[in-house]
């Protein structure tokens, strides 16, 4: 027989802590540039185009010289990334128009893998060009926050580019204060570690102020300019930018949060999030629609236990109204992973007879449930709610009360599970 304790005891060895998911915004490369320009960052003029003969049409207009072409995904390592067309990266150099257009071509509407991507790769729908310059030395600069210190750190390496990933030991580690920013203290040890003349240590001294005013202004949690380099000219230019933003900010930095990109399966979660629901996508083919984030935990390591593997984890709490069930229904039903759903409620504040009504115009609306379906509730009104679906006449679905039952029940009607 299996316990709640038995759960709790193999969930507490087996599993980190499942939590809603909380995402944080991150930028594509093209917005980078323009929110380092708006703090006066340095960065090459670039342009975004989404066809291969805006490409060609962009790289004409830059007169001399070779030109950076680059993949627009919310990934990084697009350098060493490859592509399911013809095996090359997400960052090219072209020297000409008609080079332009060639790689264009083998980049639009097709996939990048990299080291920070889905195994299958991310579909690459626009690029990034700006004109090449010439490198003299790659630099790593980026803030953050050290949350067991409670204090901002800024990070900076002599190594920058993809040579950070394997020298991490060379990252100067230095704490300071958003109300102080950058002192004569810092200064002077970034001058002395990674040894810029007075020189270039003006420019420096310049971009890390506008770095801290950048970071305090738009309720960033990271920002991280790889690679800032030196040019042959002598000059600093941000080639690569990367951001993240506090979510709790975004009532503050609507522009910001305007520009969020979003996969498909993001798109999903920002509209069940909405609706108050909280939803993250799991590897497995069995869905769940359970009310409480512990219940939600419980449910996902018993399928487990059971031999099934749960296909999300998604909490409607107490928003189980009609709206938010058709919508998360709607969700599960698009995933053609899913082939079977357990819908686990315990009534509290929430009436099961108010769920079991829900579910039911929810599936009349979807024209029925296409996959088998266990409905378990528990707590206030309960035994009305179950009696409503049971007379309800849906096709594919089963009342069970019990959890463990509920939970063996749907292992055993999913296609594909051994039990």
């Amino acid at each position: 027989m299996i316990t709640w304790r038995s759960i709790a005891r193999t969930f507490q060895r087996h599993h980190a802590p499942l939590r809603a998911q909380v995402r944080q915004l991150s930028l594509l490369e093209h917005h980078s540039h323009k929110l380092l320009k708006e703090f006066k960052l340095p960065v090459p003029l670039g342009f975004l185009v989404t066809t291969p003969e805006q490409a060609k049409d962009v790289v004409s207009e830059m007169t001399y010289g070779p030109s950076m072409i680059k993949a627009q995904v919310l990934a990084g390592g697009r350098g060493k990334g490859k592509f399911n067309s013809d095996g090359k990266s997400g960052v090219r150099l072209v020297d000409s128009p008609s080079e332009a257009f060639q790689s264009a071509t083998n980049m639009l509407g097709y996939y990048l893998t990299t080291a920070q991507t889905p195994k299958d790769g991310l579909r690459v729908d626009s690029l990034y060009i700006y004109k090449a310059v010439s490198i003299a030395q790659e630099f790593y600069f980026a803030m953050t926050f050290d949350r067991q210190r409670s204090s901002p750190v800024l990070l900076v390496s002599s190594s920058g580019g993809t040579n950070i990933e394997s020298n991490v030991d060379s990252l100067h580690k230095i704490w300071f204060g958003l109300s102080t920013g950058i002192t004569d203290e810092i200064h002077a040890y970034i001058q002395a570690e990674l040894g810029f003349s007075d020189v270039e240590m003006k420019d420096i001294h310049r971009i890390l102020v506008q770095m801290v005013k950048l970071f305090k202004q738009k309720d960033a949690t990271l920002l991280e300019l790889n690679p800032l380099v030196r040019t042959e000219e002598g000059e600093f230019v941000c080639l690569d930018a990367k951001f993240g933003f506090d979510n709790a900010a975004r009532y503050r930095q609507q522009g910001i949060f305007a520009l969020e990109e979003r996969s498909p399966e993001q798109e999903e979660e920002h509209q069940l999030a909405k609706l108050g629901l909280n939803y993250v996508r799991l590897d497995g083919n069995i869905g769940n629609i359970v009310n409480g984030a512990g219940l939600a935990m419980a449910t996902n390591d018993l399928i487990g236990l059971l031999g099934g593997k749960c296909a999300n984890f998604l909490d409607v709490g107490g928003a189980a109204t009609k709206e938010a069930l058709s919508k998360a229904f709607g969700v599960l039903k698009n995933d053609p992973r899913v082939k079977g759903i357990l819908i686990n409620i315990y009534g509290g504040i929430v009436r099961c007879d108010m769920i079991a009504e829900a579910i039911i115009a929810a599936a009349a609306e979807m024209g029925g449930f296409k996959c088998p379906v266990v409905v378990r509730l528990q707590g206030t009104n309960s035994e009305k709610g179950l009696k409503l679906i049971e007379e309800s006449g849906l096709d594919n679905v089963v009342v069970e009360p019990e959890f463990e039952e509920a939970a063996q029940m749907i292992v055993k009607l999913t296609p594909g599970v051994e039990s």
